[in-house]
C-alpha cells in the first residue's frame, strides 16, 4: 500500500470538502454499476450524443473516485464509444508514470504479459479490477498508452522536502517531472490549501508542490503527445480533484497550449448547475470510510507514522 499513502494524505480530505446541491435524482442509479452522463447544465445525454457533441474536443479529462465501479464502467464504455467514434485516439493514464512507459508500450506490444506489466510497472493495487479493461481494449486495437504521471516516490519526496528536492536528481530522473512546476498563487492553490486541515504551513505548501507536480507532470505528457501527433483525441483519466472545476490539469494544459480544447467530466453524486464547463458522471455516492472521528484520527495518524518511515534519497 506504500504506493497509495502520498494520494490518502492528498485527495482523501478532498472528496468531502465541496457541498453539492440542486437537481437530484437516484431513480435510474439502481447499484453501484450505474451511470448517466449529464451535460454542463443537468441534462441527460448518451455516450453516443457526447461523443458527436465533443468531436472536435483536442483532450478528455475523466476525474474519478479511485475504485468507484460505476466511473470505471463509464470509462471503459466511453473509451469504446469514442473509438468508433473515432480511432484516432489515446489513452492517458494517472495510473502509470513516465519512467514505465517503456513497459507499457512493452506490454502494448506483446513482449511481455500483465504479471510483468503489473510488477515491473508499479500498477496500482486496484489495476486488473478497475484498469485492465481499458488497457486490455487498447491493446487489442493499437491505441496508444500514454503514462502520464510522475514516479511515485519523486512526489513523495517533494511533499515531505519540498520542490527543492527536484535538484537532486539526475538529469534523466529529472525528465520523469515536468519542467515546469507552477506553485505561484491561484484558484487551484486556494482550493487545496483549504482543503488541508492538518499540518503546519510550511509543511501544506510543500504537499501543494506534490500535489500540483503530478498536475504538471501528466499536463506536459499529454501536450507532448499531441505535439507529435496532433491528428489524435487524447482521453486521460485521473482522480476528480486533479480535473474539476477547469482547474489543476486542465489549467496546467492550457499554460502549455492554449489552443487545445478540452473537456473536463467530473463525478457527482448530486448534480449541479454551477456553469463551471464540466460534464457531469451521476454515480452512487461511496460508502462513508469513518463514522467515529477517533477511527478516522487513528488511520490518519497510522499514515503518517508508515509514510514518516519511508526515506527520500
Amino acid at each position: 500500500m506504500f504506493k497509495y499513502w502520498l494520494l490518502i494524505l492528498t485527495t482523501l480530505p478532498l472528496l468531502g470538502c465541496a457541498s453539492l446541491a440542486s437537481k437530484t435524482s437516484n431513480d435510474h442509479l439502481i447499484s453501484y454499476y450505474d451511470y448517466q452522463l449529464y451535460t454542463p447544465d443537468a441534462q441527460a445525454t448518451s455516450l453516443e450524443q457526447f461523443s458527436t457533441s465533443v468531436a472536435t474536443a483536442d483532450v478528455i479529462l475523466i476525474g474519478e473516485w479511485h475504485t468507484h465501479p460505476a466511473i470505471h464502467r463509464f470509462q471503459s464504455d466511453l473509451l469504446t464509444q469514442l473509438y468508433h467514434s473515432s480511432p484516432q485516439l489515446a489513452l492517458s493514464m494517472e495510473q502509470f508514470s513516465r519512467d514505465k512507459q517503456d513497459i507499457v508500450d512493452q506490454y502494448l506490444a506483446g513482449e511481455i504479459g500483465e504479471q510483468s506489466l503489473i510488477t515491473q510497472g508499479n500498477a496500482w493495487e486496484n489495476y486488473q479490477s478497475d484498469y485492465r479493461a481499458l488497457v486490455e481494449f487498447s491493446k487489442s486495437n493499437h491505441i496508444d498508452v500514454i503514462a502520464a504521471n510522475a514516479p511515485r516516490n519523486i512526489v513523495r519526496c517533494i511533499g515531505r522536502k519540498g520542490e527543492g528536492y527536484l535538484n537532486t536528481l539526475t538529469s534523466h530522473q529529472r525528465s520523469w517531472v515536468a519542467e515546469q512546476i507552477n506553485t505561484e498563487d491561484s484558484a487551484y492553490k486556494s482550493k487545496f490549501m483549504a482543503s488541508m486541515h492538518h499540518g503546519e504551513p510550511a509543511q501544506t505548501t510543500k504537499q501543494y508542490a506534490a500535489q500540483v507536480t503530478w498536475d504538471e507532470t501528466m499536463a506536459e505528457s499529454i501536450v507532448s503527445y499531441l505535439a507529435t501527433h496532433p491528428q489524435n483525441k487524447v482521453m486521460h483519466i485521473a482522480g476528480k480533484f486533479h480535473v474539476e472545476d477547469g482547474l489543476g490539469i486542465k489549467a496546467s494544459i492550457l499554460r502549455r497550449a492554449p489552443s487545445l480544447k478540452i473537456i473536463v467530466i467530473t463525478p457527482k453524486t448530486e448534480l449541479t448547475s454551477t456553469g463551471n464547463g464540466d460534464y457531469q458522471i451521476h454515480v452512487l455516492a461511496p460508502p462513508v470510510r469513518y463514522v467515529k472521528q477517533e477511527n478516522r484520527i487513528k488511520a490518519y495518524h497510522s499514515i503518517i507514522n508508515q509514510v514518516n518511515q519511508l526515506e527520500c534519497e
